[in-house]
């Protein structure tokens, strides 16, 4: 297991500088050609995510206010204050009605932003999307990398450690989130695979972005299963609600632990042993990226954000579009795996 751990965070090396350096994106070398000074033109750019003020979004927010102070475009961020998809609704109303040059949109759910959206969009309104890989109304989709790769590592670790048998559980934040899905799709088809043994023990848990609501559920899931093994998990947050169950309950070593999280989250779960693994992708550099494809729809180069398209940024260097998939969706290669031994590497 050590061995596979090791192996899994050799990837994390791609986005250690940006952790360490005292801004919270490494600005890449190609940052004079999105200047307001060589635009011609300040544009204004608001990225609106699920919720604010979680340890996920506050760290996007580095990133596009960075964007900002290295280009001189008016560029900040905004959320609901719980995730809630009307009230996401309500504050894409709000900027179209300021008249903003550009929305960049992490969606809670994807249905229900389309119709505002494409308000916007009908307003001249460039839009740039982000955890959403189905979205209709968005001019590009940026992601960090593909979904079902990304869900099918966290239970290629979750499995080794479960020794391949055993009932696992699944979180989403929403069921209407598409990229979360698309990551628990990734595992559970990467778990009939490769671990027959193993068996999801009931439907996805939908916790709404909140260690509390993950806790709970999670609780009352081991309640009805207490041979439960494992936690695959999808929002940043479980990763807080699946490790202070463990501990509380002594289950170390009992109820293993794989998905998204971040270390100022669960730094002390993993510390202490009781969850084993958290994967993520720096969400201030997702900031920034999304920041510059605004730029560039802006000033007429939308054209140039396609398969190949080198943002200059870690994990966002040689962007892809699957086999398939409309032109205007890019992937980057930006996940890290961190375990209790390289957590050191990440101030995030």
């Amino acid at each position: 297991m050590n061995k596979l751990l090791s192996s899994l965070v050799v990837a994390g090396s791609l986005l250690a500088g940006a952790a360490h350096a005292d801004e919270a994106v490494k600005t890449p070398d190609i940052i004079s050609k999105f200047t307001s000074e060589t635009t011609g033109k300040e544009y204004s750019i608001a990225t609106v995510v699920k919720v604010d003020g979680i340890a996920w979004f506050d760290r996007m927010r580095e990133g596009v206010e960075q964007f900002g102070a290295d280009t001189g475009h008016d560029t900040w961020m905004v959320g609901p204050s719980a995730a809630d998809a009307a009230a996401q609704v309500q504050l894409i109303e709000n900027l179209i009605a300021q008249g903003v040059d550009a929305i960049n949109i992490v969606p809670f759910s994807v249905e229900a932003v389309e119709p505002v959206l494409k308000k916007a969009r009908d307003r001249g309104i460039i839009v740039i999307a982000h955890e959403a890989s189905n979205l209709k109304n968005a001019d590009y989709i940026l992601e960090a990398f593909d979904n079902k790769a990304y869900g099918a590592k966290l239970m290629e670790v979750l499995g080794t450690s479960m020794g391949g048998k055993g009932k696992y559980a699944a979180t989403v934040g929403s069921l209407t989130s598409k990229s979360q899905n698309e990551w628990i799709d990734g595992a559970v088809e990467y778990q009939k695979e490769h671990f027959p043994d193993m068996e999801l023990a009931t439907e996805r848990l939908e916790t709404y972005d909140d260690a509390n609501t993950d806790y709970t559920k999670l609780k009352e899931t081991l309640t009805t299963y207490p041979d439960l093994q494992g936690i695959v998990g999808g929002p940043m947050p479980t990763s807080a609600g699946a490790g202070r169950l463990i501990a509380e309950r002594g289950l170390q070593g009992k109820l293993h632990f794989a998905g998204t999280g971040l270390v100022s989250v669960a730094g002390e779960y993993l510390a202490n042993g009781d969850i084993e693994y958290i994967q993520f992708w720096d969400p201030a550099v997702a900031g920034y990226a999304m920041n510059m494809l605004a730029i560039m729809a802006l000033d007429g180069k939308g054209d140039q954000i396609k398969a190949g398209l080198d943002l200059g940024l870690p994990g966002y260097t040689n962007l892809s579009t699957p086999e398939g998939s409309n032109a205007n969706l890019v992937y980057g290669q930006g996940w890290v795996g961190v375990t209790k031994e390289n957590m050191d590497k990440y101030n995030f």
